[in-house]
Formats: C-alpha cells, structure tokens, sequence
C-alpha cells in the first residue's frame, strides 16, 4: 500500500478560513475542490430548478391529470435501498399533494431479485395492469425496460420512467423506451448540472415539479401548499446508501435531510431504524445512512422482500415500524451470515485457483468467481468486500433462471478507480456477441447475465480488457489522505466538528497520516490489533479492525479520527486504515 497525501490549493483554503471556515474544515474542504464559501452553502434556493431536468414539467402534468380525474398510479419500485427510498419518497409525495384533492389512490410493486429480474419487464408490466392502475411510474429504474413499456403501453398504461442509470446503448446508439414520458438526468439533451443524482433524488424533483403545477392550476398557494421538505430525510439516505458521488448539488440535499433527522422530523420507520442500529438521531451521521440504515434496507432486497423496507418507510404507526425495524434488523442478521459463508467460500476458491498467498501483489488484474451453492442476492456485496480486500475489478457469480425457467448465471461486478466496468461489459459484448445475456451499471459497479455454459468465455474475455485497461500503477493500491493531523486537533471536539459534515462517495471522510511510534500492540476478538501509540510526544489509542499482523516500532500510519465510549468517558481513538513502513 501508498500512502500519498492529497493536494490541498493553499489559495483556497485561505479564502475559505478568510470566509469564516474552521481552518482545519478549510484545509479539507479545499483538498476536495470547494474553492469558495458559497458553495457549502447548503440552502434549498440554491437548487437548480426542476424545470430543467428534462421532462420534469411534461411528468409533472401527467400527475396533475392523474390526481385530478381520480386515476390509480402505481409505482415500479427497486429493490435496493434507493429504490425503496424512491418508492417511500414518491408514495408520500403523491398522497400528500392529493390530500387537497381528496386523491390517495396510489399503489406500489416491487420486482423479486430472483423471479422477476431487476427493472420494468412485461410480467411486472401485466401485474400492475392487475392492479387496476392507470398510470405506471417507475423509480430508480426504467431507464432500460424497452419491452416492459412496450408491454405497459399495449395494456392502455400510461407510463412516466424515474431514473438515473445510464441509457441503454445497442449497435453504438442509445436506445430510450418510446411513447411514454422521461425523467432522467443522464437521458440525452438533458442539461440538468446535477448528473450525480440518485433515483430518489429524480423523484423528488418530480415532486417538485408537480407542486407548481398544481399551483398553476389553483389546487393550492403558496401559503398553503403541502411542504416537500419532510421528504428530505428519505432523499438523503437513498443518496447516501446508492454510493452517488456527492457534489455540491447532492450534498445540499443531504444535509438537509440530516439536519432534519438530528431534529427528530422523520418518518417514524427511519427512527425506528436508527434505534434499532442503536445509532442516536441527534447525532446522525452519512456514516449511520450508509453503513447502519442503508443496508438494513437492502438486506430485505437481498435475501427476502423489499417491499418490508418500503412499509417501514412509509408507515406512520410507530410500533408496526419499530416491529418492521426488528425484522429488518434479523434479516440483515442473516445477510451478513450468507455473505461471511460467501465470502470464504470465495476466497477458498481463489486460492485453489492462484495460490494461498493471493493478495494485492500476486493477485491476477480481474478476477471471477462462481459457486454452485452461492446466494444471488448477495453476489454484490461480496464482490465488493474482495474487491476491497484485493484491490482488483471482481466479479461473483450465481446460478439463477431466465424469465422464461432457462437455467443461467447472474453475477455482480465491483470495481477500482481507472476500470470502468460498464465500459468493460460493453466492449466485451461487441467483441462476442451472445457472451452476454443482459447487462448494465455503472463505473464502479455492474451487473450481468451469462449463459449456464458461459462462465470460462466471461473470464477469458473479463482477463483480456484488463490486461489492456490496467496498468501496474493503477493496480497498486493507493491510499489517499489529509496528510499530518497537527497534535492541537487530536481532540475529541474534533470527531465531533468533522462527524457534522457530509462526507461521501467523491468527498470522502477525512483520513490522516502520520509517523508514530508503537508502544504496544495486541490482539482482540482474535481479529483486530488495538494499539498503544505515541505521535508528536503524544499517547493515543488505536485499532485496526480486520488486521492482525504486528507492526513495527515505527510505521505511518492512516487513520480516522473516532470518539470511544468507555465507562461514560469519551476519549479518543484512531481507526487505522493502512500502513506504509
């Protein structure tokens, strides 16, 4: 592992400190790009306008239309955490700009990952016609179901696709579904600025977008139309939990909703949630959203039903939540024991195949792995914890059916910097065609299908792309920091003051480095190194969790900052990251 530490542009530090900005928030600020004091101004005004994501007004009179005449809509849900934030989102916004009608006729579905697949598919097409729906909106999704639109237009349907993933590309031209109304920012002859939005993030600017229609049509005024802004905790943690980068536009809308959170204004199943994470709302974090909420949802999207995370979130009975929130709490339980079992077999398998000594150094530029016996729903979280603990583009592999009962293989891939893995899908299915069955994503994760029979084709032509993508420096694991933390901000205060601010995917958490002196090292749990340190004169606590080698006497280490509670006293602790000797 390299520790580098991150450039920071002393002019824009200084201007940001001259503004009023804590000098140690300055220096970090600036390291990621923000150069001037307006652009952490986390105001709701500064939002672009939802008449500038395309097709926002054209949707937006659909649901007038549909609310005013007494329709049935029915949302098309995902069955990841933003989806089923988008769904919450979209199924209370509506309701709520109904109320002054006397509307609630809205409905939801959400596709089982094994029996239906993930997006709009003709089967999911004829069970909202079923419904007795009217109108067919999709979240987080929709973007790429040609067929399901198709089919939902043939069944009388109007359709309004929500979403954020990358359009569909065939024969080099992108590929939209047809007679029915978009909503997506990276659909194109969009110029919305805000690219980087998650689905709930498209939805909620629908729903802005509906309000002024509803304005303009004299349902209510200003003074008494309904407020959207309680939406915002369910918006800030579909961002935070999809790993959407967190620019100017997304950070607004989180912090937003975390301030609201901190305040106890949510839905009662994400407080029933933090409760059960045993993670203080007053003290909610990006942190607690990605890593405590985030997967809790998604954990129901893996193993069970999604749509017991979306009742949680739309429910306002708070005992039938926090029953909700147990559940949800067991099933990731399980999640989590899959996904160990998984990961295991996964690394057993790799080894026969590479070597016992396979790590970082030794290990091949991509690597695939299958097992009879894997979970589908899990196959992305494992992908992603080798990827993280091999630094190399991963692919795991399930054995799963076609829609049509034809046995297959559903495999997710995660990936590091430098290997777009869509990319990587794209160019391996021009150079052969059939390899792949069906496939999408993004840069960093992606999923795909592949025949029964073609797991040794998909590696050969997985090993291929990255021999010719990836080169040595990319393939070495770097670590980038915040550089030395000064002995004056090694303070408790201060765990406090960088936990207040949004942190993320494209801005992430600060990360410091330092030489320090090892003063005694041990094992704990049998797994973790809980350290004794010394740094600038200065004794501190360590741990690295996950790392049992001894270090020695002196190291750099690269840690974060965290506040441990010990017998009611808060002292300071480092969280070790990596260690370059």
């Amino acid at each position: 592992m390299k520790i580098t530490p991150r450039d920071v542009p002393p002019r824009a530090a200084w201007a940001l400190e001259q503004a009023g900005v804590h000098p140690l928030l300055a220096r970090l600020f600036a390291a990621r790009g923000v150069q001037q004091a307006d652009e952490l101004d986390d105001a709701l005004t500064h939002l672009p306008p939802p008449e500038r994501l395309r097709g926002a007004r054209e949707a937006a009179e659909l649901l007038a239309d549909a609310l005013q005449r007494g329709h049935t809509v029915c949302i098309v849900a995902d069955y990841d955490c933003d989806g089923a934030t988008a769904c919450a989102t979209a199924w209370r916004g509506l309701r709520l700009l109904g109320a002054p009608l006397g509307w609630d006729r809205v409905r939801y579905l959400v596709p089982d990952r094994v029996r239906d697949g993930y997006g709009l598919t003709p089967a999911l097409a004829d069970r909202v016609h079923a419904l007795g729906a009217d109108v067919l909106v999709t979240v987080d999704n929709g973007i790429a179901g040609l067929e399901g639109v198709e089919r939902a237009r043939a069944l009388g349907l109007q359709v309004l696709i929500t979403d954020h993933h990358l359009p569909l590309v065939q024969g080099g031209e992108v590929r939209l579904p047809q007679d029915c109304i978009i909503v997506n920012p990276n659909q194109p002859g969009c110029d919305f600025p805000a690219k980087a939005m998650a689905g709930v993030g498209v939805m909620f600017y629908v729903l802005l977008a509906l309000r002024a229609e509803l304005r303009r049509r004299g349902v209510f005024d200003g003074a008494s139309q309904p407020r959207l802004d309680t939406l915002l905790p369910l918006v800030a943690l579909g961002t935070v939990a999809d790993v959407v980068r967190l620019d100017a536009h997304n950070r607004r809308l989180v912090t937003q909703g975390l301030r609201r959170i901190r305040a106890g204004a949510m839905p009662a199943g994400m407080a029933a949630l933090l409760a059960t994470a045993k993670r203080p709302a007053a003290r909610a974090s990006t942190f607690d959203l990605g890593f405590a909420l985030g997967p809790r949802l998604n954990a129901a999207g893996r193993l069970s039903d999604m749509g017991l995370g979306i009742e949680c979130l739309i429910t306002d009975d708070p005992a039938r939540a926090e029953e909700l929130a147990r559940l949800l709490d067991d099933i990731n339980r399980q999640r989590r024991a899959v996904e160990s079992a998984m990961r295991e077999q996964a690394l057993l398998a790799m080894a026969e195949r590479h070597g016992e000594g396979l790590d970082p150094d030794t290990a091949p530029p991509a690597l695939t792995v299958f097992d009879p016996t894997f979970h589908e729903g899990v196959v992305g979280i494992v992908a992603s914890r080798l990827k993280d603990r091999l630094h190399r583009p991963v692919f795991v592999f399930a054995p799963a059916q076609m829609d049509d009962g034809t046995p297959c293989l559903k495999g997710s891939g995660r990936s590091i910097a430098g290997f777009h893995l869509r990319d990587a899908l794209d160019w391996m299915a021009k150079r052969q065609p059939g390899l792949l069955l069906r496939f999408g994503g993004h840069a960093m994760a992606a999923g795909c299908t592949l025949p029964a029979d073609g797991l040794a084709a998909f590696e050969a032509a997985l090993q291929a792309v990255a021999a010719e993508w990836l080169d040595a420096a990319t393939l070495q694991r770097r670590l980038e920091t915040d550089g030395p933390l000064a002995e004056p901000w090694r303070r408790v205060d201060v765990v406090d003051l960088l936990d207040a601010q949004v942190w993320g995917q494209g801005f992430a958490a600060p990360v410091f480095s330092d030489e320090v002196e090892v003063l005694g090292q041990r094992l704990v749990g049998e797994r973790h190194l809980a350290l004794r340190l010394r740094a600038q004169g200065q004794p501190l606590e360590g741990i690295w969790f996950g790392h049992t080698e001894a270090l020695p006497a002196r190291v750099q280490l690269a840690y974060r900052l965290e506040a441990d509670d010990w017998q009611g006293q808060r002292r300071l602790r480092l969280i070790v990251e990596g260690a370059q000797t």
